[in-house]
């Protein structure tokens, strides 16, 4: 009889550098060492995480023949090797699989030999080949599967169902694989309840039917449709399944049989239709897709599977009110499907990231068209049975979509490869775009007609006109970066780019891709009926991909790697959870700031009406219109003062039904353990989380808490990993000392395979103390010992919660002995105290002629903290230097004097690096300064994109390195206020832009505002420019521009674009003018007898006119030469070119219908002069413009 046997245990782990054969077998046999399956080598050092490098796995068993003297198939199942893998058995390179997340079977049979034997697995890890974290290893299960040599090939059985009027028709189609013996073989199917069934033999109790099906030597395929009466069905509220067993049994000579195989897997009755006009319905109903997309890693464990942890994170999509998920970009874990049917998830499979166009140089793309039918097929046969698949997605932004027709016929391919193994159609194929504006990628939604659209629901209406057989939905949405509990203020100014590399969670962090905010993608969705939904990136932060830093980790998620949600978590559950079942209510921020500073605090709700309470004084009540409101959030600007605040929320007749109180808070007094249950399984693969908090001494929790603390896990369980969601901490996930970071941390433990207690104990990570706990020791337990602030000091707070391994099958195969060890920190000292908060204080804000200075005061907390040098900046609310205030730093060290310069308002912005190179807080104090005038700007300095004043047109994002982004589908205009250019000004502009695209960009300069901008005024177009330079992402290019005019004196500028750039800053050329290019009409004076203004130039000069140049300094080296731009209808025109110490030069200028640019040579002329061009008698002149050149430049 076949057999399947977990394979994990007794794996041996080396890991070299690129380069390393087989052949070299001395370099990595020397570093072997026991290793726990599944594994992520890269996890390890998160200062490395993307080492390249070659892993090398080796498992010695024994090997025996199959007692009943069949001749079976040894056969290794392998569900995920990241990447670049190659088998050898017995020193016999048996081939190689490339792609990291198809599961692949190597038929072992023909190089095993009786008794010893040796498997080696070599895995190669070289980057970029992903852009995101990948991890590298043996990161999924291993299985060893004995088959009969008569039998059904792995994932050879596929189930599909129809709907019929008594219940449904189930067809399962079987493949074959024969021997050379001739015997009689049957089929025997058998259905039943799913907590009723282990084997084939027992009782027929709880069975829906039990058939059998002879067999004919030799066929490949048998199918079969059973008619199922009245099924409890699947669905995403009752999750219903059913063990399906297939058996296929062989007649003996003595009139009995003898079961060969058995094959056992849980289906599910179900009915999904796509409808244009409707969007998604299951079972009958329309249901909305509030889908997440989900990384395959799993925070501090890495890319290693944990089917524990995959659960969890199910459960906090739950909670948040998700429903499907789609697995970007790649093929995900077996367990993540049997979860998702048992859980109720709707799942978009997806395959690929790229095809045939790479996106970083060692992706899959090197093996797509050798690979590309292997891994779909592993894919689908793998994945068709499982009630939760509504989708396969075939790639998420293909470039080879949009690039050229190729692209299409790549598509049709994949489409085909997918109906070969889902020919009954289980699922309909999709692609997720961001090219649907192009046409060719119109083209390849228009193949598969599922149509995921990523980032691009302006665009919904318009195709669902064109294409009414399309299926829409967002297969990528939000985007929105946030860090948990980091604010940056003010809500009303976009704020993506900051000091401290974290992304404020108030919703005004949007990169320039994405939503305008989380409310926009929500009600975006809500308010298209025929969208089947979206899935919105993403649900939970993972590793790489850190925009828009360069930081560890992704800041996209509305919870962070550890789990924890963040605010705009709120935002979703809000919206999709039902009020009336399971009210809510979310206040934020938490209530720790500077006196006085302006806050803005902001309600989540499911319910339609709240109200914000401030130390017991209403702020007043707001709506919220969840069914047509584009406002989901109502804020309130407050000044804080210690206390609270508190959100009460209200039903439709005004009853209170939420609410939620947040209170200031001192420095941490102790910690508090949470386990998400109290006991796990001891079969080595359970897990307990444990979330460690901090509280005062009043029993409020410290929100912003970043103590380093210990963590030690005895007894029956095992510390696997430490996560607190920071992207910027670099700290081992897979050491035992960690900090909190905002006030949280996170402690995942493992199961042994012994039963027992597990002490799980939390203390202060330098000077820990013997942990005091009640006799139980399931209390938190806290030393406090009195310090000037108030709290407990440093180094003597312990707390431990005792929990239980109680006893559970345990797996053949299972290894669990990998355990957390000693790391030290990344980037400080044992010993190191990181400041929590920095407070500043001032008597006042505002700042007049009468008092121009005050003297502004910061407190850092904890007293004790290690790093005091404090860093000042004064700013605009984006960050951006401002001048309207200088500032004086004091002796103390902790105190500046700030003096107001000019009108405006400002920010003081305290800073510390807390015992790193980079800046890790921010403190920020708003201040005004009245009544000291005008602040201008030089033009002649960078100015910063994202310092514009006003916009108009499209939508404006900010970018990295603090750029503007105008929008792609429409002209947008920055509007720059108050530019001193001077008395002389400049013509020459220096724009630095990233442009995704080698395409020209059309961009208009403006002095003023165009009457488009609706500003009332009408400004003057200057001059037209483009743009245009071989893209490179995010790398900003500089080129400079000549206009036709020069922009004088104080001058408010505008810059109008076409499409999408992204602009860091412009410049204007600070021009001499003695060796500037001057207009005849605009820069100087003309007087005499005959001449006429025109547009750029003065023209019809005749008889005794004179043009006036003052103020020409020429300087020591002079000018030996002028270029004259002109035109005469005389055979010649003499211009006589007279200076200040009375010398005059004669200028033949010929004949010229055109206007023309010639150059003429001089006598050297230096130091300062006044030019006077002189038109004598008989002269027919027009005159644009003219230019001196230094003495000694080339022609």
């Amino acid at each position: 009889m076949n057999s399947r046997t977990l394979w994990n245990d007794n794996w041996y782990f080396a890991k070299t550098e690129l380069g390393v054969k087989w052949e070299d077998r001395q370099i990595w046999e020397a570093k072997m060492q026991p290793v726990d399956l599944p594994h992520d080598w890269l996890i390890y050092d998160t200062k490395n995480l993307y080492e390249d490098s070659i892993g090398w796995y080796r498992k010695n068993f024994a090997y025996a023949t199959d007692k009943t003297g069949n001749d079976d198939r040894v056969i290794l199942r392998f569900e995920g090797v990241y990447m670049d893998s190659s088998i050898y058995v017995n020193g016999e390179h048996l081939g190689d699989w490339k792609y990291g997340y198809s599961t692949f079977d190597w038929d072992i049979t023909d190089a095993l030999h009786k008794g010893d034997n040796e498997i080696v697995l070599r895995v190669v890890f070289q980057a970029p080949n992903s852009r995101w974290y990948s991890g590298a290893g043996i990161y999924r299960n291993v299985w060893m599967i004995r088959l009969p040599k008569t039998h059904i090939p792995l994932d050879g059985i596929y189930t599909s169902s129809v709907e019929t009027k008594n219940g449904y028709d189930l067809t399962i189609d079987t493949e074959l694989e024969w021997g050379t013996d001739s015997g009689n073989y049957e089929l025997e199917y058998c259905l039943r309840d799913a907590d009723n069934s282990k084997s084939p033999i027992e009782t027929e109790n709880q069975e829906l039917f039990r058939v059998k099906q002879p067999l004919t030597c030799g066929q490949n395929k048998i199918s079969i449709t059973i008619p199922v009466d009245n099924p409890r069905k699947w669905d995403i509220t009752d999750p219903y399944l059913y063990d399906l067993q297939v058996c296929l049994w062989r007649e003996q000579e003595t009139n009995s049989r003898e079961l060969c195989q058995q094959e056992h897997f849980r289906i599910g009755f179900r009915t999904m239709q796509f409808d244009p006009a409707r969007g998604f319905l299951l079972n009958g109903r329309k249901v909305r897709l509030n889908g997440a997309c989900d990384h395959h890693d799993l925070g501090a464990l890495g890319a290693a599977f944990h089917k524990e942890a995959m659960r969890r994170k199910f459960e906090l999509m739950r909670s948040m009110g998700v429903n499907a998920v789609r697995t970007s970009h790649n093929m995900p874990a077996v367990e993540l499907m049997e979860l998702a049917d048992e859980m109720g998830f709707l799942i978009v499979s997806e395959a690929f990231d790229m095809w045939e166009m790479a996106k970083n140089p060692y992706d899959y793309a090197r093996f797509f068209k050798e690979w590309m039918e292997k891994d779909v097929r592993s894919w689908i046969r793998r994945d068709r049975n499982h009630p939760s698949v509504i989708m396969w997605s075939i790639g998420n932004e293909i470039p080879d979509t949009h690039a050229d027709a190729h692209g299409q016929e790549i598509t049709r391919s994949l489409l085909a490869v997918v109906r070969k193994w889902d020919y009954r159609k289980v699922a309909p194929v999709t692609i997720g775009s961001n090219y649907m504006p192009w046409e060719n990628a119109q083209k390849c939604a228009d193949i598969v007609k599922v149509a995921g659209y990523n980032y691009a629901e302006k665009y919904y209406a318009e195709h669902h006109e064109k294409h009414p057989d399309w299926i829409i939905y967002g297969s990528e949405t939000s985007s929105v970066v946030q860090s948990r509990g980091v604010y940056h203020f003010p809500l009303e100014r976009a704020n993506l780019i900051e000091a401290d590399e974290q992304c404020s969670a108030l919703g005004n962090s949007t990169t320039s891709w994405a939503a305008k905010n989380t409310e926009y993608c929500i009600t975006m969705d809500r308010d298209t009926p025929y969208s089947c939904g979206q899935f919105i990136w993403t649900a939970i932060d993972y590793i790489g991909e850190p925009t828009p830093y360069q930081t560890k980790n992704s800041y996209f998620g509305q919870m962070d790697t550890a789990g924890f949600p963040k605010d705009s978590y709120y935002v979703f559950r809000s919206e999709w959870t039902d009020g009336k079942k399971d009210p809510m209510i979310h206040v934020y921020p938490y209530w720790d700031f500077n006196p006085g500073q302006q806050v803005d605090v902001r309600i989540t709700s499911n319910a339609p009406e709240v109200e914000l309470f401030v130390n017991g004084a209403s702020q007043g009540k707001q709506q919220i219109d969840h069914q047509k409101g584009t406002v989901l959030q109502p804020s309130w600007k407050v000044p804080y003062a210690p206390g609270s605040i508190c959100a009460v929320a209200y039903d439709e007749t005004g009853r209170e039904i939420a609410r939620q109180e947040r209170h200031s808070f001192g420095n941490t007094d102790h910690y508090v353990l949470k386990a998400n249950k109290s006991a796990l399984h001891a079969d080595g693969e359970d897990m307990i989380f444990v979330e460690i908090s901090a509280e005062d001494r009043d029993g409020y929790p410290v929100e912003n808490a970043s103590d380093y603390v210990r963590v030690t896990v005895e007894g029956a369980g095992r510390l696997i990993g430490l996560d607190n969601g920071d992207s910027t901490d670099y700290d081992a996930y897979k050491g035992t000392v960690r900090k909190l970071f905002q006030g949280k941390l996170l402690a995942m433990i493992a199961a042994k395979t012994i039963l027992g207690e597990i002490r799980v104990t939390v203390e202060d990570a330098w000077t820990a103390t013997v942990s005091m706990t009640d006799e139980t020791g399931a209390e938190t337990a806290t030393a406090v010992v009195e310090t000037p602030d108030n709290t407990a000091a440093a180094g003597h707070r312990t707390a431990t919660v005792t929990l239980q391994a109680v006893e559970a099958p345990i797996r053949p195969g299972v290894c669990a002995t990998e355990e957390n060890r000693e790391y030290p920190p990344a980037f400080v000292d044992p010993g190191f105290v990181p400041v929590r908060k920095l407070e500043m204080s001032a008597p006042y804000m505002r700042l007049t002629p009468e008092k121009p200075y005050v003297l502004l005061h910061t407190r850092i907390y904890p007293m004790e903290a290690t790093d005091r040098k404090l860093l000042w900046s004064i700013t605009d609310a984006s960050g951006i230097p401002s001048p309207v205030a200088k500032l004086e730093e004091l002796e103390d060290g902790e105190s500046i004097r700030i003096t107001g310069v000019s009108d405006g308002n400002f920010q003081v912005r305290c800073m510390t690096c807390n015992g790193t190179t980079n800046i890790k807080m921010i403190s920020q104090l708003d201040f005004a300064v009245e009544g000291m005038g005008q602040t201008f700007h030089s033009p002649y300095e960078p100015v910063t994109g994202i310092s514009y004043v006003g916009s108009f047109g499209g939508d404006v994002s900010r970018g990295v390195e603090n750029s503007a982004g105008t929008d792609k589908a429409q002209p947008t205009g920055l509007v720059y206020e108050a530019l001193d250019f001077g008395e002389f000004g400049s013509d020459e502009i220096t724009l630095s832009i990233f442009a995704n695209d080698n395409d020209p960009h059309r961009i208009q300069i403006w002095k003023g505002e165009p009457e488009e901008s609706g500003s009332g005024t009408q400004g003057t177009l200057v001059g037209e420019i483009t743009y245009q330079k071989p893209g490179i992402w995010e790398v900003f290019q500089p080129d400079t521009f000549v206009l036709p005019r020069r922009l004088k004196g104080v001058t408010k500028l505008t810059i109008v674009s076409e499409d999408k750039i992204f602009l860091k800053e412009f410049h204007f050329t600070r021009q001499e003018k003695a060796y500037a290019r001057l207009s005849a009409l605009t820069d100087g004076v003309t007087y005499g007898d005959s001449f006429v203004r025109t547009g750029d130039a003065v023209e019809q000069i005749g008889n005794n006119v004179s043009l006036e140049f003052t103020d020409m300094n020429f300087g020591e080296a002079g000018t030996d030469s002028i270029v004259i731009c002109g035109r005469t209808p005389l055979q010649q025109n003499t211009i006589q070119l007279r200076f200040t110490d009375g010398a005059t030069q004669v200028l033949p200028f010929p004949h010229s219908e055109e206007y023309r640019e010639l150059r003429f040579p001089l006598e050297r002329v230096t130091g300062e002069q006044n030019v006077t061009f002189v038109f004598l008698p008989g002269c027919n002149f027009d005159f644009k413009w003219f230019r001196f050149e230094k003495s000694g430049s080339e022609e």
